[in-house]
């Protein structure tokens, strides 16, 4: 089937997503439960649990050495963007399938992306604090300010929201790597360089854009008609799997609802008023086609509070999947089974002789 839609590539254990009741489970917890309510590092140890081992009561500590470990590997990627230079010195780790490399991984994007967002402001890196939780520490390194706990709340969150969502597009990249025999490090390099692509976790940083358009909740009606009316896309509305609303748009709207002093601010205001603006005309003129927001919507308006610039999105994202990523990757690894789907072909026959 082309897309692969429908078709079931693997069996896990670690999460489900059910696309027309709006609900994504994480081994057994509604994102409902866990988001908001738990730590990232509690809720990577739930996804690693029987994949990784020997797994501590409290991967905080382990993850906060690591991240003092990653940061004595940084190398010189100036020139890189942020995306492309967290990538590039992730590369550099060690790849194997313990439980430390797992945890090395987890620790690099925050340590590679927050460094490269401030030596490409002209600031040096700031060291990590093994003694913060991750969240804080990953505010920390990128403004040199130990932040609010709301603030690390809010992007614990995040984190936790967007760890794992069934077998999506990095997901899978991760997953057929893995099978191979490959290491972390190389399931977690398809992950990523998967999830830089402008139709996964690329797309948050166009809804900046276009808030930054509309300006006001009086134009956003008018904006957003006109776009349709030129057959633009609607950023962070609509999904591939989810026919109603995608649970974790409700998650991170109640996160920026939390740090925006209780809608108080000018910004959610306005997002606010664009999305109902968009679910109106989506209504009235796709009325078959149920849209709705999608996880990039309130990401965009979240982190960005957070002080991560547009396209720096993705690298928080990265954050987050990385988790899911290593248990999948390990999940698959323990099948003993390489992923070989077949193709079928629709080019030329050969001229056969008479």
């Amino acid at each position: 089937m082309l897309g692969l839609d429908d078709v079931v590539a693997a069996d896990t254990v670690l999460s489900e997503v059910d696309g027309q009741a709006g609900w994504l489970v994480i081994r057994g917890r509604s994102l409902d439960e866990l988001a908001g309510a738990a730590r990232f590092e509690d809720v990577v140890r739930l996804l690693w649990d029987g994949f990784l081992k020997p797994l501590p009561d409290d991967l905080g500590p382990r993850l906060g050495a690591a991240r003092a470990e990653v940061f004595a590997e940084m190398g010189d990627t100036a020139a890189l963007a942020p995306y492309d230079a967290m990538r590039a010195l992730t590369a550099r780790l060690d790849d194997d399938a313990d439980l430390q490399t797992a945890i090395k991984l987890l620790a690099a994007p925050a340590v590679f992306a927050t460094a490269a967002l401030r030596r490409r402001a002209g600031l040096l890196p700031v060291p990590p604090d093994p003694s913060l939780g991750h969240a804080q520490d990953i505010l920390r390194m990128l403004t040199g300010e130990t932040p609010t706990i709301a603030r690390a709340s809010a992007l614990d969150a995040y984190l936790v929201t967007v760890c794992d969502h069934g077998l999506n597009a990095s997901t899978f990249a991760a997953r057929v790597i893995a099978s191979t025999g490959a290491g972390l490090v190389s399931a977690a390099l398809g992950g990523l360089s998967a999830l830089k692509g402008p139709l996964h976790g690329g797309a948050p940083g166009p809804v900046i854009a276009m808030l930054d358009a509309i300006g006001t909740p009086e134009n956003a009606r008018p904006w957003l008609e006109a776009a349709l009316e030129r057959g633009d896309r609607l950023m962070g509305f609509g999904h591939r799997v989810y026919r109603v609303r995608d649970p974790r748009a409700d998650a991170l709207k109640a996160a920026a609802l939390r740090l925006s002093a209780a809608g108080s601010n000018a910004r959610f205001a306005l997002a606010e008023a664009v999305e109902a603006a968009a679910l109106a005309l989506l209504k009235e003129r796709k009325p078959s086609r149920p849209l709705d927001v999608n996880v990039e919507f309130y990401t965009a308006l979240l982190l960005e509070a957070l002080g991560f610039p547009p396209d720096a999105f993705t690298c928080v994202f990265a954050m987050g999947r990385m988790a899911g990523w290593l248990a999948h990757a390990r999940e698959q690894a323990m099948t003993g089974r390489l992923m070989r789907p077949q193709s079928r072909y629709l080019g030329p026959e050969p001229r056969r002789a008479a």
